[in-house]
């Protein structure tokens, strides 16, 4: 059984140590969108690790009981939240069905792939929340396709205020397993990064797009 109090750190600690988060204050990494950025995360790595995955799932799993209760359908989105959405599905024996970041450009055209009835709760499984614009887009197609999102769930946020008032424009719930504030304390704790490290970090956050002005 899990302790839902352990959770953001356990996870922030597996995704450190999987490599999934990258930390490099001095040397920053280069987003596709250009950003200059001290933190890379690619979440889908978890996957490939047993004993993360099987945390992650298991997480999701008692966070959609307590946050949710029971719903209808587990929901992924894609692609990046497809493996985990199904993980979490299987072991809460609920359907799922994927949300595609574009619509197909032949047959049924879909947006929402498998089978999903009008007025059929759902959770959302995400891998990261950045801005929520494409976590927002998937919650979007699912309520058009008639369901009743209850919210969504993500392993990871960087805590954008963006991303908080987009959600809350949405009238969605949403919650994480871990967040940037954690993943800094345990990196420090462990000594992935050092005191004069956290500066730097804590000023990307506030302000990602001139941190190093």
């Amino acid at each position: 059984m899990i302790n839902n109090v352990d959770i953001p750190n356990k996870v922030a600690e597996y995704l450190l140590q999987i490599n999934a988060i990258k930390l490099s204050p001095s040397n920053p990494f280069t987003w596709a969108s250009g950003l200059k950025s001290p933190i890379y995360c690619d979440n889908r790595k978890t996957l490939s690790y047993p004993e993360a995955r099987d945390y992650i799932r298991d997480a999701f799993v008692e966070t959609v009981k307590q946050k949710f209760g029971d719903v209808d359908v587990i929901a992924g989105v894609a692609t990046g939240a497809i493996a985990l959405g199904v993980l979490v599905a299987q072991a809460l024996n609920k359907p799922f069905v994927y949300v595609r970041s574009d619509a197909k450009k032949h047959g049924l055209q879909n947006l929402v792939e498998g089978y999903l009835e009008s007025g059929q709760s759902v959770v959302v499984i995400e891998d990261l929340v950045s801005t929520g614009g494409s976590s927002l887009k998937a919650v979007d197609a699912l309520r058009e396709a008639g369901a009743d999102v209850k919210g969504l769930l993500a392993i990871f946020t960087y805590g954008f205020s963006q991303a908080v008032e987009s959600f809350k424009e949405s009238k969605c719930e949403w919650h994480t397993l871990s967040d940037y504030n954690t993943m800094v304390e345990i990196a420090l704790k462990t000594g992935y990064i050092k005191n004069e490290d956290t500066m730097l970090l804590k000023k990307w956050r506030e302000d990602p797009k001139n941190w190093l002005d």
